[in-house]
């Protein structure tokens, strides 16, 4: 099965690191936080991946590109033999990789249509390329198999961006709770999708997470798969520090794979 990635947009709430490089880029742990997402689905045997460009999309192509030396030892001979030998194997071997230049202004749903030429089979997946989680995707993927709806998205319970106060009404505080979780759901994305949703993908301008999913929702065919671990969304400085810290520490969730 396929895995789409969205990995176009500006990632302007980072502009520490986004002024430079593409978000999917940013480094965590010596690695872009894209190939920490890549490593997840692969470590369920998902391995095909469809990653949309957009905002210096190029510079994407280029790490992919320069993939091999970059990651092995390596002999080369200069001149017009021009050869080169790699003397180790990385650890990812077996991933195809098709990178599609979506548009620097595109919007996800717009993304998605515009790689609907490149997906082969009947189910795909898609998710976001600055978000990292400990989601188990088999488990994701068996789960849509079994309810037989055209779509499932992946919810998560929210935490609260702020401390929040039980104050009584003389303003006497009666209980304090540093950013805790708060009521209902919230995507994660980390979806998965039968292909007949490229139907409801109009154009460039396309949200994909407004009209085609909410029209899914008011037809009975979106589901959601209750993710109940670690999910985190890069998408702030302060969000890129704190998984470095988490990684640099041996503390890092999401790292499922060996």
């Amino acid at each position: 099965m396929q895995v789409i990635i969205l990995a176009g947009g500006l990632g302007t709430r980072l502009r520490e690191e986004t002024e430079f490089r593409p978000k999917p880029l940013v480094d965590v742990g010596g690695y872009p936080i894209l190939w920490h997402i890549m490593k997840t689905y692969a470590h369920y045997g998902f391995q095909e991946f469809i990653v949309c460009l957009g905002y210096k999309g190029n510079m994407i192509k280029e790490y992919f590109l320069n993939y091999e030396a970059m990651n092995n030892d390596f002999t080369i001979c200069l001149g017009r033999q021009n050869q080169i030998t790699y003397h180790e194997e990385h650890r990812e071997q077996d991933f195809k990789v098709t990178l599609a230049e979506t548009g620097p202004d595109t919007m996800t749903g717009g993304r998605v249509k515009r790689v609907e030429k490149y997906i082969t089979d009947d189910t795909f997946m898609v998710t976001y390329g600055d978000g990292v989680a400990d989601i188990n995707i088999g488990a994701l993927v068996d789960f849509h198999k079994a309810h037989g709806k055209l779509a499932t998205v992946s919810t998560v319970r929210p935490t609260s961006r702020y401390g929040i106060l039980d104050v009584d009404n003389q303003g006497k505080v009666l209980e304090f709770t540093e950013k805790p979780q708060i009521d209902g759901w919230a995507s994660a994305g980390f979806l998965v999708l039968h292909r007949s949703i490229f139907e409801a993908l109009s154009g460039d301008d396309c949200f994909f997470e407004r009209e085609p999913l909410e029209q899914l929702a008011a037809q009975g065919q979106l589901m959601a798969y209750r993710h109940e671990g670690f999910f985190f969304a890069m998408d702030t400085y302060r969000e890129y520090k704190y998984l470095n810290e988490l990684w640099d520490n041996g503390e890092a969730p999401w790292k499922v794979w060996q």
